[in-house]
């Protein structure tokens, strides 16, 4: 029997609630876990198209909601418990397949859970399934996995983003409350801007990296994806934490990130960074950012023009250090131990080609093989030392801009979602998508994306939000402000 909630019937309308909303309803008995899980699974079902999920166990979801409903009961409960999450297919899970959208991981089922799963599982969360995701989070576009591409619910014919494209659009389809994912050089933010949610980068070491399979070791960073800042704040509740597995995790404090949703943000200074609005941005990326502007000087903070002179050279700094990374990390994949193996091969040395050649997509081959050069002793003082120097850099243009400002604000991405196949034939142009993030990652600083408006065709626009070391607590409460007097964050696709 469906029990009213407010003015609506539950479940049928669940999807359109927020999670302090469906939090609500399971504690006053409105709707149970199991009702809300089964929801969610059967609208997972419904837009399999979409391709979101790689993995969905539903008898474990349901037994999983079953012991949430009896917490529930027993007045056990914490504010996420019995809500239904989606995990991106990067952290491990134990008994479930842990892919990383690669053919080389495409049986491997972890014997453990990562830290971010066992967080979850403690606050009685529910895991409605694994999200796809590009091969390794190596990619802007979610078109780099094995099981496929993932399609845009804004659009179809568009990617998603990348590399955390699944989550995105299991998100804004509403096929999940929240789900997580993870950041290298733009992959929660770009992805969130192209689907229209709300994405959070966190400082790196401010969640535990423990169980999350590495691409570039000193860049990745998980956080939450979620339709409003709100709902990020209560996931990041969750996910943050001092983890001692975890050797670049930080021991500090973890504040409660709803407790400043709420405060004022006039007098808030908002840096412009110059480099963020040349050659390159869309005309009507750059109108829907400047509205945005526009909306926060109402509510009382005031611009002010800073600079970031070597963000130009990001790209290029990134795209030494993380395939660099990407090169270590990714040498224990030989066949030997877990994972894919060639079925045919004459010796070791032969396993080893054939499994890497076999095992690795395309992209993978591509910065596996940039790393090694980088790496290489005619070329590390050369390359990879030199992109270490300039992160510096770009790392000490933050801490000068932060004397005049109090967050960084500007474009998520160039463009809107752009069609499969536009830039598969053109790497350079893919790795350009994130060019206003990875600096963001390069410094180690907390970022996040909102929505902020449409373009001409319908496609989401993202406004990204840049702070001090730490500072998401600021982050959300600006995101949260222009959320209350805005909707930009509530649209939904249509046929969702």
């Amino acid at each position: 029997m469906h029990r009213p909630f407010g003015s609506l019937i539950l479940p049928m309308s669940m999807h359109e609630k927020s999670l302090a909303e469906l939090s609500t309803a399971l504690n006053n008995k409105y709707i149970s876990s199991h009702e809300l899980t089964l929801a969610y699974l059967d609208r997972i079902e419904a837009h399999r198209d979409l391709n979101a999920f790689v993995t969905v166990d539903r008898a474990r979801a349901l037994k999983q909601a079953q012991a949430a409903d009896a917490r529930l009961k027993s007045g056990q409960s914490n504010v996420l418990t019995g809500i239904p999450i989606a995990q991106k297919d990067i952290f491990c899970t134990d008994g479930l397949p842990t892919t990383c959208g690669s053919r080389m991981l495409a049986n491997f089922v972890a014997p453990y859970d990562a830290t971010v799963i066992q967080k979850f599982n403690a606050a009685g969360c529910v895991l409605l399934g694994k999200t796809n995701m590009d091969e390794f989070a190596m990619g802007s576009s979610n078109e780099t996995s094995f099981f496929g591409p993932v399609h845009n619910p804004w659009d179809r014919r568009c990617v998603p983003g990348g590399s955390s494209g699944g989550s995105a659009a299991a998100v804004a389809a509403r096929l999940a409350p929240a789900a997580t994912g993870t950041d290298t050089g733009g992959s929660i933010r770009q992805p969130a801007a192209l689907t229209g949610i709300t994405g959070l980068k966190p400082s790196y070491g401010r969640v535990s990296r423990y169980g999350m399979i590495a691409f570039a070791s000193s860049l990745d960073q998980g956080g939450p994806m979620a339709r409003s800042a709100e709902d990020a704040a209560l996931l990041l509740n969750v996910m943050a934490g001092f983890d001692p597995r975890d050797s670049t995790s930080v021991d500090r404090p973890v504040p409660d990130y709803t407790r400043t949703l709420d405060e004022s943000v006039a007098g808030l200074r908002i840096g412009l960074p110059r480099e963020y609005f040349g050659e390159g941005l869309g005309t009507e990326v750059g109108r829907v950012i400047e509205a945005a502007l526009d909306q926060y000087r109402k509510l009382g903070a005031k611009v002010v023009e800073v600079s970031l002179p070597n963000s130009r050279l990001a790209i290029p700094c990134y795209y030494v250090l993380a395939p660099a990374e990407a090169s270590s990390n990714l040498a224990r994949y030989d066949g030997v131990r877990y994972g894919y193996r060639a079925p045919e091969y004459a010796d070791l040395w032969e396993m080893y080609a054939k499994t890497r050649a076999q095992g690795f997509g395309a992209e993978v081959k591509r910065r596996i093989m940039i790393g090694t050069y980088a790496l290489s002793a005619g070329y590390y003082d050369a390359y990879y030392l030199k992109a270490q120097k300039l992160r510096r850099l770009i790392s000490g243009d933050f801490d000068r801009a932060f004397e005049h400002c109090d967050v960084i604000m500007g474009p998520t991405s160039p463009t809107t979602a752009f069609e499969f196949g536009s830039k598969t034939d053109d790497p350079v142009a893919m790795y350009l998508s994130d060019i206003y993030t990875i600096s963001v990652n390069l410094a180690g600083l907390p970022g996040m994306s909102i929505p902020a408006g449409f373009d001409g065709s319908r496609r989401p626009i993202g406004l990204q939000i840049i702070g001090r070391y730490f500072d998401e607590a600021r982050l959300l409460n600006v995101a949260h402000k222009y959320q209350q007097v805005t909707d930009w964050h509530l649209r939904v696709p249509e046929g969702f």
